[in-house]
This record gives structure tokens, sequence and C-alpha cells, in this order.
């Protein structure tokens, strides 16, 4: 089944969801989506606005251009995703969320809380990371090329096993860089 140009407001398919179906230009309110599996589903375009997505099962899903804003999406494991493509998190909880090895080049996740969530290996190069609060979360040989870490905080990156090249970090946040590192800091 295919939606196009629709809007779905209050919609609650906790724990159903849908299974091959496709999504473009869609504008999603208030729904919980919470354990909803969509598998083989297609969101394209589409808009996810003050949504509970906690848990969603997306086995050979695809994601392109997809805008989460004031979006809980706690728990997710988007490797298992077929295509994640320039997904936009604005004002997100991500926390335990599993994007090891998903290409977020050029994403957003701006003004978040991805607690504990794993970035392992994540193109993460030109992302928008400002104001985000990565507590927890795993960066192991995560390409963070030209990313934009301003105003991001609690985050434990090691510069010998990221990549961090043309990076752009603020003080005093930036100095958790140097703890990976086997120096000694005087304060």
């Amino acid at each position: 089944e295919e939606f196009s140009e629709q809007s779905f407001e209050g919609l609650d398919l906790r724990p159903h969801g849908g299974k091959g179906l496709h999504f473009e230009d869609c504008t999603f309110r208030r729904c919980q989506l919470a354990g909803a599996a969509f598998h083989r589903a297609r969101f394209v375009g589409c808009r996810f606005e003050h949504c509970d997505l906690s848990n969603l099962e997306i086995t050979g899903a695809g994601f392109r251009d997809v805008h989460f804003l004031d979006c809980k999406l706690v728990g997710i494991n988007w490797p298992s995703a077929e295509t994640v493509a320039h997904p936009a998190f604005e004002r997100c909880v991500l926390n335990y969320a599993n994007f090891s090895a998903v290409d977020l080049r050029k994403s957003t996740l701006k003004d978040c809380v991805a607690r504990e969530a794993d970035f392992a290996e994540t193109n993460l190069s030109e992302a928008d990371c400002r104001g985000t609060d990565f507590a927890g979360a795993r960066f192991s040989k995560t390409n963070f090329t030209k990313a934009d870490l301003r105003g991001a905080f609690s985050y434990a990156i090691r510069p010998d096993d990221n990549k961090l090249k043309k990076a752009k970090f603020s003080l005093p946040e930036a100095t958790l860089l140097l703890y990976g590192l086997d120096i000694e800091l005087e304060g």
C-alpha cells in the first residue's frame, strides 16, 4: 500500500505496524509507534513530530530524507534497515540506539539526547551534532570528518581511534578529547 502527501495525527499502531508500506512526503504527528514493526516499509521525505517510535522494528526498511522532530526513538537498531540516508533528528531522544556502521554523512543530530547509543564505525562526516548529549555513547572507528560538534557534551571520543579531520568542537567540552590520551592534565 502506498501513501503520498498524507498527514497522520494521533495514530496508534502499537504493537502492529505495516509490512511493505510505502510513505512519501507524509507527516506523522503525535503518533504512537513504539514497538511497531515496519518490515520492508519505505519512508521518503517524511516528517515525524512528537512521535514515540521507541523499539521500532525496521528490518529491511528504508528511510530517505526523513525528519524527526521532538521524537522518542529509544533502542532502535538502525543497521537492520536497508537504507538510512540523510536523516534529521532534532530535539530527539536516541538513547540506546544502535547506529553501528550506518552511513549518517551529512545528517543532523541536533540538540538530541543520545545516551548509551552505539556509533562504532558510523560515518558522521559533515554531520550536524551540535548541542547533543552523548553521555555513555560508544565511538570507535567513527568518521567525524568535517562534523560539527560545537555545544555537544558528555562525549568520550578517542582521537587515536576515530577520524576527526576538520571536525568542529567548542570549549570547554573539547578538553574531553584529551582524556583518552596517555597524558597528565593539570588545572
